[in-house]
């Protein structure tokens, strides 16, 4: 059986804490930052962990995290 891919977005985009969750950041940083206020600015810089729904596709695209 040949071996299995990991997906390599997914690799750059998630990381493994010590409990074994998914550690994601969060989106809408990016542009269009003047009508965000400052405390939402400084909240979306804070990582986030990946909601359980997610979490056996995720382990299925990065079966070797």
């Amino acid at each position: 059986m040949p071996k299995m891919k990991t997906s390599r977005s997914a690799a750059k985009r998630f990381k493994l804490t010590g409990t074994g969750k998914l550690k994601r950041n969060k989106a809408y940083k990016r542009h269009i930052l003047t009508k965000k206020t400052t405390k939402n600015k400084r909240n979306l810089r804070k990582p986030a962990m990946t909601d359980e729904t997610n979490v056996k596709n995720m382990k299925k695209i990065l079966p070797y995290l």
